[in-house]
């Protein structure tokens, strides 16, 4: 069986047809040719018909969109800057309150260190001053009356040295931050009104904090 040639076979030279195929690609060549030199001339020619002004707008378009992203980038920044600073004072503000504060608290502890022996032995002078309110008859009394008086005596010399001192005298005036009016009295031309007339049990203060208000009969 003879070899049938294929139909897209391009002929040979010697096929009539030749010829023919020849020039049909040619002018195939000559079309795709032709074709991208008319896409090369219309960018061209859209380039051509730009202006400088055009130009010079979208070099400035370019740049406005440049500045404007910089400039958000500094915003940003600049924010978290602020909020760092911010955040760094508010700690340096509480860094400083609390040695502030620890530093009080030690001021107060040394300041009233005997605030807590002061007040156990309060009760003991309130006991031996009502020892020495009672009557000694006897030379035996006498002696022990003598006896408390210098306890007595010693005791109120210590809480002294530690900055202890009684508070509510017969005719001080009334101070209700260092008194406390348990009973009142008529006011006469000895006892003005919102005075002392008797002390029930003296009052303490350290330095200046009361430890014990002073219990008292006021006039009224």
């Amino acid at each position: 069986m003879a070899h049938q040639k294929k139909s897209n076979e391009f002929p040979s030279e010697k096929d009539p047809k030749f010829a023919e195929e020849a020039e049909k690609a040619k002018l195939a060549k000559k079309a795709a040719t032709a074709e991208a030199t008319d896409k090369a001339e219309s960018t061209e020619d859209v380039v051509e018909k730009l202006t400088e002004e055009d130009l010079k707008e979208l070099i400035e378009d370019d740049s406005v969109k440049q500045m404007a992203a910089l400039q958000q980038q500094v915003a940003e920044l600049e924010q978290k800057n602020a909020d760092l600073e911010d955040q760094y004072l508010r700690s340096q503000a509480e860094i400083q309150n609390m040695h502030t504060r620890h530093q009080r608290e030690r001021e107060n502890l040394q300041k009233y260190a005997s605030q807590e022996l002061g007040t156990a032995i309060l009760p003991v002078a309130d006991n031996l001053e009502r020892a020495l309110a009672v009557k000694a008859d006897s030379d035996e009394a006498q002696q022990i009356h003598k006896g408390v008086t210098m306890v007595l005596e010693h005791l109120q010399q210590a809480l002294t040295a530690n900055n202890i001192e009684p508070l509510g005298q017969i005719g001080e005036k009334f101070d209700p931050t260092k008194h406390q009016a348990v009973q009142t009295a008529p006011a006469d031309k000895d006892h003005p009104a919102d005075t002392i007339v008797q002390v029930l049990q003296k009052g303490y203060q350290l330095k200046d904090r009361v430890i014990r208000p002073a219990m008292v009969v006021v006039a009224n």
